[in-house]
């Protein structure tokens, strides 16, 4: 009889051990207990094969006495681990992989059912959690299957990378935590899910106040087919979306888009609303106001303005009351000028008087905003100040009131811009409020859903990893980076491009040359060896084919060689946060190439901002234009269920 040899081959098999190869391996298992069941290992050798079962004993492994066949049968008792000893005539010998039988000792009645073909099977779903911020959350589940699942957790719809086990874990629990948790066990025969559970993170009882979610969308409009360009509109909508998701708001943060994709950006911004939620909706770029009417000016918008071109804030504020939520919070950092005076205003209902509105101007009525220009950045007079103290644990229009007291106070705009505070908010709610949500799993929102990176590697041996960095959601840069090790070859270089193709049409001039800039305050130089940038995703119509052209030179013969490798990028992933109509009509992506972006060069020049106007130093720039004919828009956005624009 054999002693515990699960860990002692016999010698000869140092010579031969590859004289028997394992063709099937046994696989985990997860069932109920009493259930019967089978343990498969097969395997090739030049003689006759002999097989012997062992399992998991304390600390080390016992031989199973009888267990000398391929199969081997059990009644599940009790969690095991056991692996099987494959031997020949010639004392060569190897082992399978360990495989545990999990067994589950209390299972509902009916588990499994009738029929069971070992497709995963709920037996455990995780329950609702009240955290305080700082402490240890725990989630559990568990199911049976054959092969036993495996796990991945979701918080909010989005997947959370590093939770791929039936315990989910999170050791100093943040606000941002707090949100509906869900879990999918899947196997070879299929996927299930457990129950959707609410946690809180935070003290959400009487007296408290808190959001059900945190939702907010940030357009910034800088280049205009038909007006003056703007340069401010993309730092400020970075870095207020920074700041937002420290506060756990869901963020979609969109550049220059014409008035179609900014009612379908509003539209699905509005669908997601809901009672008890935090909504935040901000906007920099050409505006004007009249008699308390606001109106935002598409990229697409002509001149002079018509009252079809524009979009109506007042529209959008009131489509997000009857949403039924806690708070509202309207910031518009435009210009506030009313050049036509002959226009008839739209016809806008008053706001039902539920107490729970704000609106933050950047500037006074009939007055426009300025920008500050510091050579690599610019960045407007009011986000300078907003990003100052939006984080503060205050009362929403108290935050706002100490922006305004700091704008009053800059020497550069006295007199030419003061922030303005309209409010009816009867409650102290803050931004910081912690999120205490209710119901099933929002839908996707903000920037869960990242493309993985992915390597590539070239006919010469080299590995080269692709990353996907979104600034924007829908801009984003692809990033190609050698792996080591490279010393066969010498003088390597990536060159990064789109192939042209009849469907997606390349337009260079849309994108954002300043861009880069803020791509460098983020990632380490190093991390951007070679990178390209799809701009305006709303708009790709068709999968990005990019090839990558790998150029080095063969030391053996000193000569100069090109190897190319293509990856596709799915539509559905690039543009998948404003969607148009299926029956809209089709237009071209943009897609801006660039081999190197001189990430260390100054700037390509400054213009104005969402105002239009700058201030490089203690005056305002001599970039301006003359007034222009504004009117004003009506444009009637859906609510939940119906067609979006």
């Amino acid at each position: 009889m054999l002693g515990c040899v699960c860990s002692v081959v016999p010698s000869s098999s140092c010579c031969f051990s590859t004289a028997i190869t394992i063709t099937e391996q046994p696989v985990s298992v997860s069932v109920p207990v009493g259930y019967s069941f089978t343990l498969r290992c097969r395997a090739q050798g030049r003689s006759s094969l002999q097989y012997q079962w062992f399992c998991q004993y304390q600390s080390g492994c016992r031989l199973i006495p009888g267990a000398t066949n391929q199969d081997l049968p059990i009644i599940a008792e009790q969690t095991q681990l056991y692996t099987c000893r494959v031997n020949d005539l010639h004392r060569n010998a190897v082992f399978s992989d360990w495989v545990k039988v999990e067994v589950h000792q209390c299972v509902a009645r009916g588990l499994p059912p009738r029929l069971w073909q070992g497709e995963p099977v709920i037996v455990l779903n995780p329950q609702e959690q009240r955290v305080e911020v700082g402490q240890p959350l725990q989630l559990q589940c568990a199911a049976m299957g054959v092969p036993a699942p495996s796990y991945q957790w979701y918080r909010n719809g989005n997947l959370l990378e590093q939770q791929k086990r039936k315990k989910l874990r999170i050791t100093h629990t943040k606000v941002s935590d707090s949100g509906t948790y869900l879990c999918c066990a899947s196997n070879s025969h299929g996927e299930h899910w457990t129950n959707a559970v609410d946690v809180h993170i935070g003290t959400c009882g009487p007296g408290k106040f808190f959001a059900t979610g945190k939702i907010a969308l940030l357009v910034g409009n800088n280049r205009y087919q038909h007006h003056p360009n703007l340069m401010a509109p993309v730092r400020d909508v970075f870095e207020l979306r920074h700041l937002l998701e420290h506060l756990g708001f869901q963020v979609v943060s969109l550049l220059d888009l014409n008035k179609a994709e900014m009612a379908t950006a509003v539209a699905q911004f509005l669908q997601l609303l809901g009672k008890g939620v935090y909504a935040i909706f901000y906007y920099a770029g050409h505006g004007y106001e009249h008699l308390g009417r606001n109106y935002m000016v598409p990229v697409d918008a002509p001149q002079p303005y018509a009252p079809e071109n524009c979009i109506s804030v007042q529209r959008i504020l009131q489509k997000m009351q009857q949403q039924q939520t806690a708070l509202n919070i309207i910031l518009l950092d435009t210009c506030r000028k009313w050049y036509n005076p002959g226009r008839a205003l739209s016809q806008v209902q008053p706001l039902e008087p539920w107490g729970n509105t704000v609106y933050g101007y950047s500037t006074s009525e009939d007055a426009e905003a300025y920008e500050l220009q510091d050579g690599e950045f610019s960045s407007g007079i009011f986000m300078k100040y907003l990003k100052k103290h939006i984080l503060q644990e205050k009362k929403v229009t108290h935050m706002l009131e100490d922006v305004l007291e700091d704008i009053g106070r800059d020497p550069l705009v006295t007199g030419k811009q003061v922030m303005e505070i309209k409010h009816t908010l009867k409650e102290a709610r803050s931004l910081t409020d912690p999120i205490c949500p209710s119901g099933a799993a929002a839908e996707r929102w903000g920037h869960g859903q990242e493309l993985p990176s992915r390597t590539v590697t070239f006919p010469c041996g080299v590995r080269v990893e692709l990353r996907f960095l979104r600034l924007f959601s829908n801009l984003m840069f692809v990033c190609a980076k050698p792996q080591p090790p490279l010393a066969h070859i010498t003088d390597p270089q990536l060159l990064l491009h789109q192939l042209e193709t009849d469907d997606v049409a390349i337009q260079r001039e849309s994108c954002l040359d300043h861009v880069e800039t803020l791509l460098a305050s983020v990632y380490k130089r190093e991390e951007l060896d070679c990178i390209f940038q799809l701009c305006a995703l709303q708009k790709i119509q068709t999968d990005v084919v990019l090839q990558l052209d790998l150029h080095y030179t063969q030391p053996s013969t000193n000569q100069r060689t090109c190897e190319s490798l293509q990856t596709t990028l799915q539509k559905s992933l690039l543009r998948q946060f404003v969607s148009q109509r299926k029956d809209s009509q089709p237009a071209p992506a943009r897609v801006c190439p660039q081999d190197a972006l001189g990430l260390g060069t100054e700037p390509k020049g400054s213009l104005g901002t969402g105002s239009g106007h700058s201030l490089p130093s203690s005056s305002p720039s001599t970039f301006s234009s003359e007034p222009e004919e504004n009117d004003e828009s009506d444009l009637a956005l859906p609510g939940p269920g119906q067609d979006r624009p």
